[in-house]
């Protein structure tokens, strides 16, 4: 194909790409008339073109039916919304369809899932989590930790990367597990590290917490329709995500769970328990007395947001089209060829991509260390036209999309950053 550092290149690429045309799928902000190069996508995914017609036919369903909705919507009564995400969830996170469902917000989840495996013992009451978790992450470990009346630093076990390196081994996180296994009660790590975009080896993690006596958990946050997944496979006993990153399910969109079979199908499982979450054969009875549904959808509270669910469901219409394989094939080579072109202005001293190279331990995201002028260089980026996103206290991190991002973007971002770094 000739030299890759050139417009012609990226542009045949894009010709040759199979996905190509999910791009129009997709509203493209623009600066000044012209289309952003947006990176941003593990912040916030672009919204779908028919986002809108599946939000309207749930506000005229509202209009028309009113509370009649809930069974008698011609297209989804709403009593049942929670169902219709369900297989195309379970082909993105590698699950049961049972094992799965789409409620709450992601924080939310975490502690609705720590709630019922985070049991602490007199003898096992500590939780593993990476260092430099996601705020979120660590504010919700910590009040769950104090929740129990425990010695936070003393339950709460962090894991950092070596000394002069960026990112977890996973040699090292196992020997961690090792190292506490016989007080350690809970492995909860992400999927994909927010800000190094590292990708974590989920069997090998939850093998090694299993093996320790430990229950094992993921937010998939940055990982969930980014990277291949197979959660029941693997054996991991929850997981929690949310669906406006590469879900393109709208700005504080619906949430999702993960529960293992063998946990999901126990209905002595201790939990916060409400009225969705209860057998739905009996739910409008209205007595006393709990019985959750069998599989995630026990661990349901309220009824479901249906304005935000037909967001993600007009966004997983799209996902099932195009399929996770096909995605995860472009990205590579869509992420491998930003790496090859960033490889030619890497310099310690100024740039140096800190997420991992070996492409099973990354997704989209490529985290960029500035080390001089990061927040200038940034802004530069900005008034280009590049919608990237800037992380404390020097790290620009981009993420090109496979769904609706180009060869030609991941070029055009490499010639505005080479042209401001020199």
């Amino acid at each position: 194909m000739g030299n890759k550092n050139t417009l012609a290149y990226a542009q045949q690429s894009d010709n040759e790409d199979p996905l190509k045309a999910f791009r129009n799928r997709f509203h493209i902000p623009k600066l000044n008339g012209k289309e952003v190069i947006y990176f941003t996508g593990n912040s916030l995914g672009l919204q779908p073109k028919n986002t809108k017609t599946y939000i309207e036919e749930e506000l005229d369903g509202w209009a028309t039916l009113g509370v009649d909705g809930h069974f008698h919507s011609q297209k989804r009564p709403w009593f049942y919304y929670h169902k219709f995400s369900k297989e195309a969830l379970a082909k993105i996170v590698g699950a049961l369809p049972s094992e799965v469902v789409s409620m709450n917000s992601l924080t939310t989840n975490l502690h609705m899932m720590m709630v019922s495996f985070y049991r602490p013992t007199s003898s096992r009451y500590k939780i593993l989590i990476e260092a430099g978790a996601f705020p979120s992450d660590q504010y919700a470990v910590e009040s769950q930790i104090k929740f129990h009346n425990l010695p936070y630093h003393e339950a709460l076990v962090e894991i950092a990367p070596k000394e002069g390196e960026h990112t977890l081994r996973t040699e090292d996180i196992v020997k961690k597990i090792e190292e506490h296994k016989d007080s350690l009660a809970l492995v909860m790590l992400s999927g994909v590290q927010y800000y190094t975009g590292q990708f974590f080896d989920i069997k090998t993690i939850t093998e090694a917490g299993h093996k320790a006596g430990a229950l094992v958990g993921f937010d998939l946050a940055h990982a969930v329709g980014n990277v291949p997944l197979e959660l029941h496979e693997h054996q991991v006993d929850f997981a929690a995500w949310c669906s406006y990153k590469y879900l393109n399910s709208g700005p504080g969109g619906v949430s999702g769970i993960f529960v293992h079979e063998k946990h999901g199908n126990n209905p002595d499982i201790p939990r916060f328990a409400g009225w969705w979450g209860h057998n739905e054969e009996e739910r409008f009875r209205m007595e006393k007395g709990f019985k959750p549904m069998e599989g995630a959808d026990g661990w349901q509270v309220s009824n479901v947001n249906v304005l935000s669910s037909a967001a993600h469901l007009a966004a997983l219409e799209i996902y099932n089209e195009a399929g996770m394989e096909a995605l995860r094939k472009k990205s590579l080579k869509l992420t491998g060829y930003l790496e090859s072109l960033l490889k030619e202005l890497e310099n310690e001293n100024l740039l140096e991509i800190i997420t991992p190279s070996d492409t099973n331990s990354r997704g989209c995201q490529l985290s960029l260390l500035v080390n001089s002028n990061g927040k200038a260089i940034f802004e530069h980026l900005t008034r280009s036209g590049v919608v990237a996103d800037w992380r404390e206290p020097n790290v620009i991190r981009v993420a090109p999309v496979p769904l609706y991002n180009t060869f030609e973007d991941v070029f055009n971002f490499y010639d505005i950053l080479k042209k401001v770094i020199f």
